[in-house]
């Protein structure tokens, strides 16, 4: 048996330094919490797969972060959720998309993976299998807050979509606003060895209705195999195009070379600056929290190690 490793992240992008000290208070303390979860499961040998399912229904519960509850807002004010899991053991996985009524879709997606044939199902397919799954769903409104009534306001009048440190907007409204990914994901290796990632976002402030992001895609957002577990944050049309995280289990697996030094070499030298960032383990118990956006919202354990909670460089 090996040693149990876990982190998490809440998102990566342009976090300013500038945050208040009770919202950094706030986000520490969410941050703290979830990562009790896991570690606390990973404690009483529960496998990776129910360890990143649980901290991420934890992270979609809490309304400060994007996925879950805390959803931001699409152009014409709704709610489009997406989220994917991945067991490393089998290479499983499932993903969904498009959901505006199920409370937590990380647990959709896992349904996906266990009780159907397919990996992916979106939009009113994955509703209806949601309603045939008996899962929690509530009236779609439950997920539009006020933080998020005011975050597409401002998106729109800036002709915004927060995408990074630049948005799609032309000068001078690109500079009012300064986004933050606030995607939410999880990845552990438990006693066995065996690994898994899981990842689930609202998406963009302001995005137009049916854009699919990074997140539910396999091998973009979210991977895990024999070697390692990977979940990304950030600007999710690049680390699609970058794949990302198969990325990283590709260079550990062809230059034959550690967590550490793969997850450094993608998102140092193969991602574009100031694209985003992702949290790693491998089936050794290393952990890995890299971004090359100002911060990331993020925190780790492993078993007989310390424990660490951190926002900026």
């Amino acid at each position: 048996m090996g040693r149990w490793a876990i982190a998490l992240h809440g998102g990566a992008g342009d976090i300013s330094r500038n945050m208040t000290a009770e919202r950094k208070k706030v986000t520490d303390q969410a941050l703290h919490e979830c990562l009790q979860i896991g570690v606390s499961a990973l404690e009483n040998s529960a496998s990776a797969v129910d360890v990143v399912e649980k901290v991420v229904r934890a992270l979609e519960a809490n309304k400060i972060f994007n996925a879950g509850y805390g959803s931001v807002l699409t152009t014409k004010g709704t709610v489009e959720m997406e989220a994917c899991i991945m067991d490393g053991l089998l290479k499983e996985c499932g993903a969904v998309s498009g959901i505006s009524t199920v409370v937590h879709p990380i647990s959709l997606a896992r349904l996906v993976m266990e009780k159907t044939p397919h990996v992916y199902l979106a939009f009113d397919g994955a509703e209806a299998f949601a309603r045939e799954q008996g899962v929690k769903t509530v009236n779609n409104e439950y997920f539009i807050t006020v933080e998020n009534k005011e975050r597409l306001e401002n998106a729109r009048l800036a002709n915004s979509v927060e995408v990074g440190f630049t948005s799609f907007a032309s000068p001078p409204a690109a500079t009012l606003l300064k986004a933050e990914f606030e995607t939410v994901g999880c990845v552990a290796v438990d006693m066995y060895g065996n690994c898994a990632a899981a990842t689930s976002t609202g998406g963009l402030v302001n995005k137009m209705v049916g854009r699919i992001g990074d997140t539910p895609l396999v091998g973009a957002g979210t991977y895990a195999n024999n070697l390692c577990a990977i979940s990304a944050t950030g600007r999710g049309e690049e680390l699609i195009k970058e794949t990302v995280a198969r990325e990283v289990a590709a260079v550990m697996e062809y230059k034959e070379v550690g967590l550490v030094e793969a997850v450094d070499y993608v998102i140092h030298k193969r991602l574009r600056k100031t694209t985003g960032g992702l949290v790693a383990v491998s089936s050794t118990g290393d952990v890995a929290m890299a971004f090359n956006t100002t911060g990331m919202f993020r925190a780790c354990a492993k078993e007989g190690g310390p424990r660490e909670i951190g926002i900026w460089h």
